[in-house]
C-alpha cells in the first residue's frame, strides 16, 4: 500500500498528469470567482434595509459567507472538474508502469459526466444523512466518517479503474473477494482530502494510487490463470 502510494505521487513528474490537477484548479478557481463577484455585485446594488451602515455590514458578512463556503467546496469542485479528466492519468499510470497491459475497455464521455456526479451526490447525501451521528457522538465521528467515506471512495475510485479491465460484475466479484484493499485505499485517500492544499492534488493522486492497488489484487488471478 505505501509503495503504491509513492508511486501515485511520483506520476505527479509526468507533464500531462499535471495538466489534469492544473484544469481541475483553474476551472474551480473560476468558477468561485465568477460566483464571488456577482454575489457581491449583487450584495452592493441591492439595498436590504435602507440604512447605509447595517446594509455595508451585510455586504461584509455576505462576502465572508462566500469566502468561506469557497474555501469548504472548493477541493470537492476541484475534484468534480478534475474526475472528468481522470481517465488520461489512468491511461499514463498504465502506460508507465504497466505497458503489457491490452488497450482498456471504451466508455462514452456522457457515461463518464454521469458517474461523477452520481458520486458527487452520493458522497453529499450520505455524509447528511450521518450528519447527527458527526454533531452527537464526540470522538467516535471520526471513525465514523473514516469508515463512511472510506468506503465510498474506496469503492467509486476501484470501480473506475476496474471497469476499464472488467466488466460490471467481475468487477464486484473482485471487490467482494477482497474487500480491504479498496477500504483501505479509501481510508488514505479520505485522509488525504483532509490536509489543505494536498486535497488538491487528490483526485488525480487517487486515480494513480487505485490503478496499483487494482493491480496488485488481480495480479495472483494472472498467475493462476
Amino acid at each position: 500500500m505505501i509503495h503504491a502510494l509513492s508511486l501515485a505521487f511520483g506520476q505527479l513528474s509526468d507533464p500531462r498528469t499535471r495538466k489534469v490537477v492544473w484544469i481541475g484548479v483553474f476551472s474551480a478557481a473560476c468558477a468561485y470567482g465568477l460566483l464571488s463577484v456577482a454575489v457581491w455585485w449583487a450584495l452592493y446594488h441591492t439595498p436590504l434595509t435602507g440604512n447605509g451602515w447595517v446594509d455595508g455590514a451585510l455586504d461584509l458578512l455576505g462576502g465572508l459567507v462566500v469566502l468561506l463556503l469557497a474555501w469548504l467546496l472548493f477541493p470537492a469542485t476541484v475534484g468534480t472538474v478534475s474526475s472528468l479528466f481522470l481517465d488520461e492519468v489512468v491511461n499514463r499510470v498504465e502506460a508507465r508502469h504497466y505497458p503489457h497491459l491490452p488497450p482498456p475497455r471504451r466508455s462514452r464521455w456522457t457515461v463518464e459526466v454521469a458517474t461523477a456526479l452520481r458520486f458527487l451526490a452520493v458522497v453529499i447525501a450520505a455524509n447528511l444523512l450521518v450528519l447527527p451521528l458527526y454533531l452527537a457522538l464526540p470522538g467516535l465521528n471520526i471513525l465514523v466518517f473514516y469508515t463512511l467515506n472510506g468506503y465510498l471512495l474506496g469503492r467509486e475510485y476501484f470501480e473506475m479503474v476496474a471497469n476499464r479491465r472488467m466488466d460490471w460484475r467481475e468487477t464486484r466479484l473482485l471487490r467482494r473477494a477482497r474487500p480491504f484493499k479498496p477500504f483501505a485505499a479509501g481510508v488514505v485517500i479520505v485522509f488525504l482530502s483532509t490536509i489543505p492544499v494536498v486535497n488538491l492534488l487528490v483526485p488525480v493522486v487517487a486515480s494513480a494510487f487505485m490503478v496499483h492497488v487494482f493491480q496488485s489484487m488481480t495480479g495472483p488471478l494472472r498467475r493462476v490463470g
